[in-house]
Order: C-alpha cells, then structure tokens, then sequence
C-alpha cells in the first residue's frame, strides 16, 4: 500500500512539474499574400492563433524568472500565460525545408516574412513574448501574470524618461523615446506628486532642472486644460512636454508585471512546435505533416534591435535548453542590438533604449559583454553570454549582424575587446559576427527633423537575406557560412573616435565631433543581479567615475568604413554614408541623434566641388558617366555573389535599380 502511495505521489509530483503548452488554439486559416506563389514551394497558408502556457515555478528551468514565485497559480501550483502567434507554411506541407524561423516580434509588431525565405520552404513563425506591450494595431500579446505579496499589492520606485518631437501636453507614464503610447503603464501608488521631482535638461550630462509640482500632475490633459483630469496612469505639464528637453521623473509605482516569462513562452511555444504532436485537447501542431511526421527539422531565432537584445539574454539565461534538457534553437541570428533587454527585473522595460540622448541610464548595457567566457576589469564580472548553453550542450550557431549605429550608440566595440589584456578577443567557433559598412540601425532615406541632414539609406537587407540563408545551410547541412568580418584591433580598424584617428575627413558644413555613447559603470543597488540583468532595480542609479572605452570603426578617405561587408553602396559609393549624426538646435544640440546617420552626397562634376570645398572626388571623377557607374555596379556584384555575401536574384535586382537611376544621367 505504502508503495502505491508512493507511485502515485510520484506520478502527481511528475504532472505537477512539467511545463508545456496545454493548449493551442487556430483563431483564422487564411490564404498568405493573396494566393501569391512562392517559387517551387508554391502558396502559403497563413494561421493565427494563441498558445496557453503553463510552468512549474520552482523547475530550475524557470525559477530564475523574476517574482515567479509571487506569481498567482493554478490549481495544478501553474503559473499561466497566453501568447499570441502567426504561422506561415506551405500548402502542400511536403515542400517545407523543415527550417522552423522565428521572427520575434519588435514591440509586439510582427515584421513582413522575406519572400527568399518562403521560396525556399521555410516554416515562418512569429509569437509575443513582450508582456508589457498593448493590444492594437495588429500588435501581437501575450498576458503575464502580475506579481503580489500573498494578495498585496508589490510597489516599488520606478525611473522613467519622456522625449517627444512636438509639444504635448501629457504622455502616459510608459511614454518613452523607443515605446510611445504602445506599453503598458505601471501605476502610481499616489496621484499626489508631494515629494516627487520632475526635471528636465537638454543634454544628457546637462543637470537636471527641478519643474515646480505645481506645474505637473498625474493626469490626462488631452480633452481638459490642466490640472486636467486624475489619472494614475498619465502625466501632464502645465505648459506641455517640449521636443527640446530631456524629462525624467522617479515615482513610486505599484503592480509589477511578471515579464520573464516571455523566455518560457519563446522556449516552450518552440519545444512544443518542435516535438509534440498535439496539445491535451487533441488539436494537432500546425507542422504535422498528413503522415503525422513533424516537419521542423530544426529551429532558428530571429531577433532585430531590441530583439536582438532578447536573443541574447535569452541564451545567456539559458532558456535555449527545454525542460527536457533538448535544445530549443539550433541556430540565432542576433540582428543590430549587441546589448541585453531588461526583462527579467521588478517593474521591466524592455523597451528602453540605453542610447547615449534616450534612456542613457537604463540597464542593458551590463557585463557580461562578450559570446564567450571575459573578464570585465572595471565591473569584476567574469563570464560569456554563452556560459549557461555551453554547461548544458545546447549552445546554437549564432550569427550576429550589426550597422555601424551600433558601434556609436550600443558600444559594440566592448563585444569583442578583452578588457582586462586590452586585445581582441578570441570569438567562439559557433558565433559568427559581420558588420555591415556604413549603415544605420533601419537603413531609409528622410530629412531627419532632428539632425537637419538626409538620413543613411545604404541597404544591408541584401546582405542579411544572403547571411540568413547561409545560416539555414549551417544548421540544416552542416555548410560553413562566411567567416566574420569586423573591425578589430590587429586590423586597426577598430579605433578611438576623435577625428584625428577616427579617420574622418572634413566635408563642407559637417560638423564632427566625435561624440558617441560612453560607457559608465552603473550600480542598480544590491537586489540587481548584474550579471544575469535580473533582479530589483534601485533608482537612480549610482555611476562610477571610472569609464569604459568606446571605440568606432575606421573610415576611409571618403568618410565610409574600411572593415566589415561593404555593400554596393560602398563599393560603388555616391557619397558618404554614417552611422551617426548629431542633432540639431532646439532638439537637444550637439548628442547623437538616436539611431539616425547621415548620407552626404557627393557632388556632380570637379567643378562643382572644388567650388564648395569638398574634397571628395566627385562622381564624374569616379565614374565617368552613368554606362561607367553601371558597370561598377555589375563587377561590384560579382565579387559580392563569390563572397556569399549576395544572392544572385538581388544582384540581377540592383544592377536594373543601376540602369534606371538618373546616376551622371545629362
């Protein structure tokens, strides 16, 4: 009888203790992109649908999620989630690759599949994993639980930031320079501002200037003149929130959403796609094939910006191992965001951008810095982002894939630098890294309002169309992707950015100065687990006097950089192309201007330089004349095709853009 018991006991505790995917519900079956055909592969379906989660609190897979503990639970002592998904896959199932790709939605906006993936069979898939992030617009959710002190309510002090680029009266209190009025806005405990200071200024290293309390409050002034109407989830100034100042309050705010669970959701959501062949309602994984074959033969992660930054604490906290100790992801691709997303803290904002204007002292930019194991001198952290995957084998291949915005502003120099021996770092055989020459952070053409100059629309999609497929090869095949290619200290091409050996060449009404997103020390206070980028954040911060050294990539005689993928646009170049640029008067002068560079055209003729001081060969120096800047292009291509750094399919697509742009056209 005792071992009946016994049995049983141990057959509850087992149901008690797994985590997974209980139930997966199909909301819409739609044809994808109007029954267009892709290639062989033919027509896609397009399924959206949620996922109910639950974990095991106290499984060491998961009790490293913040306040998961504190979490409510089920019946079953489950903490419950519910994410949304979209999924792409062919309509005759038998032409899949069985590459499951995921692409992380970016503040719950799912970005566009690329045609070169679906016409290769690929599996797509994007799935919320962003608590704080509201529904609307197409946004995909996911509900997280909020954590509370046996039934009370959990508070604690909250930093916050608003930056705006035309004068308005109130924000929400979530309002920030990357998340807009899109994220869910953590309460005050109080809408009596007693004790409470709002500052402004208008450089980041400005002081803060104290605006009286009576000139603020927490309401809603968009219908009613202020002091408005009481709302303990808004903010107004009497006078508006002007787009040349810097605002930052510090307030008491109560409720704190448990977003660590976003990892558990991308983890199990995956593991569940990967390898179960229905949820216990009976309803089958979307990827079982008619035979009842899955046909995810392996699965890659993709991130961009602060995506990326959720790939990278995502393995560094060890969510790539399932439950079952399996690896969830055989391949990552960790696009423009080298730093990590705080979302495993009390009170998480993983939308805040720690750039060197907005949100400059919000964590994220913590040790450790580097894939593989480092030593940090300056905070004393030894460890890799990869510590956690490489104990348990479940490390995948990584590529990551950076603009030049990063060098600038996420201070991507320190991924690859020993610190402490002041050298290259040796990079892990399973990470590749590329920069891609002289770009922004999201390549496009505008007048920026706020630097005054064009901005940087040097493509690199080509090049990542091209990467991203090699990645495929390399987790599917076994086939070796380029080999990284980046700035580096032995090359000397990794450098200090005063102009002197920066590189940088004067041009005519361009200001340099060098200026980019220093490193500062920050102590979040003793419940912030640094190394981790997990715990309770203490605000302020407190920043130590010592400093990290930033370096940028070297530039060449054009202004356009020597190392990394030089795209046609730099090969064949029609002007200087900059991952940075400084803004303007009245919009906080002189700090970079947030993930924005510049494109400088060069001039026409000889002539109409040398008139203007510009020293820059000018285009009919270059080329000739527009047969002459065709041409450039198509050798240009060739060598990019042989460095698998282009498909043939985009190359045939930019030597036509060539042909039909008005280049030295007379």
């Amino acid at each position: 009888m005792f071992k009946q018991i016994l049995l049983f006991f141990f057959f509850f505790l087992c149901i008690q203790t797994e985590a997974k995917i209980v139930k997966i519900i199909i909301d819409k079956n739609e044809p994808y992109a109007n029954n267009k055909s892709f290639g062989d592969i033919g027509q896609y379906e397009k399924l959206t649908g949620r996922a109910f989660g639950e974990i095991n609190p106290f499984d060491r897979h998961n009790a490293l999620i913040q306040d998961i503990q504190l979490a409510p639970k089920n019946a079953n002592g489950m903490v419950e989630y519910v994410t949304e998904f979209i999924l792409l896959r062919p309509k005759d199932l038998g032409k899949s690759n069985g590459l499951f790709f995921l692409n992380l939605p970016n503040r719950g906006n799912a970005f566009p599949a690329d045609n070169a993936l679906l016409e290769r069979g690929y599996l797509y898939f994007w799935c919320a994993w962003q608590g704080d992030v509201l529904a609307g617009n197409n946004r995909l959710t996911i509900k997280v639980p909020i954590a509370t002190n046996n039934g009370t309510a959990i508070t604690g002090k909250l930093r916050t930031e608003y930056h705006v680029s035309k004068t308005v009266p109130t924000l929400f209190l979530s309002s920030g320079a990357f998340t807009g009025n899109s994220h869910h806005s953590y309460e005050t405990v109080s809408l009596d501002n007693e004790g409470l200071v709002l500052t402004k200024r208008v450089q980041e290293s400005d002081l803060r200037i104290p605006i009286p309390n009576a000139e603020w409050a927490f309401a809603d002034c968009n219908k009613v003149v202020f002091p408005g109407t009481p709302n303990s989830t808004m903010i107004s100034i009497k006078s508006g929130f002007e787009p040349q100042y810097i605002y930052e309050l510090i307030y008491t705010a109560k409720n704190p959403l448990v977003l660590g669970l976003g990892f558990a959701a991308i983890r199990d959501i995956t593991s569940f796609l990967k390898h179960e062949a229905q949820d216990i309602e009976a309803t089958a994984n979307p990827f079982l094939s008619e035979q009842k074959t899955n046909l995810v033969k392996a699965a890659v992660m993709f991130g961009v910006s602060q995506c990326s930054g959720f790939t990278r604490t995502f393995l560094q906290l060890g969510f790539n191992e399932d439950e079952n100790g399996k690896i969830v992801f055989e391949g990552v691709n960790s696009h423009i965001g080298p730093r990590r997303v705080s979302l495993n803290v009390r009170f998480g904002r993983p939308g805040g951008g720690g750039m060197q204007h907005e949100d400059h002292l919000f964590p994220g930019n913590e040790a450790p810095f580097t894939w593989g194991s480092s030593y940090d001198p300056i905070s004393k952290i030894e460890g890799g982002i990869l510590d956690r995957c490489m104990a348990s084998n479940t490390c995948p291949k990584i590529m990551q894939t950076l603009s030049s915005t990063e060098y600038w502003q996420s201070r991507m120099s320190l991924r690859t630098i020993d610190l402490f021996r002041g050298k290259d770092i040796l990079i892990p055989e399973n990470v590749r890294i590329y920069l891609f020459s002289s770009t922004q952070h999201t390549p496009y053409s505008t007048k920026s309002p706020l630097s005054g100059f064009m901005t940087n629309g040097n493509s690199y999609y080509e090049n990542l169309r091209a990467l991203q497929i090699a990645l495929g090869y390399w987790v599917l095949e076994g086939n070796e992707p380029p080999a990284s290619i980046y700035p580096t200290l032995k090359k000397k091409t990794l450098v200090e950015s005063n102009q002197k050996t920066s590189g940088w060449h004067d041009i005519p009404n361009v200001i340099y100065s060098g200026k980019l997103n220093d490193g500062v020390d920050l102590d979040f206070g003793e419940n912030f687990i640094e190394k981790d980028e997990s715990g309770i954040i203490q605000e302020p911060p407190v920043a130590f006097k010592k400093k990290y050294k930033i370096l940028i990539p070297k530039v060449d005689i054009d202004n356009n950089e020597i190392d990394g993928i030089r795209s046609l646009s730099i090969r064949v170049p029609l002007g200087t192309y900059t991952g940075w640029s400084l803004r303007k008067s009245g919009f906080g002068e002189g700090d970079l201007n947030s993930l924005e560079g510049m494109f400088i055209p060069f001039k026409s003729t000889k002539t109409e330089r040398i008139a203007v001081g510009d020293n820059r060969l000018s285009l009919e120096e270059r080329y000739g004349s527009h047969e002459g800047y065709v041409s450039a292009i198509k050798k240009a291509t060739e060598i990019l095709i042989k460095e698998r750094f282009l498909l043939v399919e985009d190359a045939q697509s930019e030597i036509e853009k060539a042909e039909k742009s008005t280049v030295l056209i007379r």
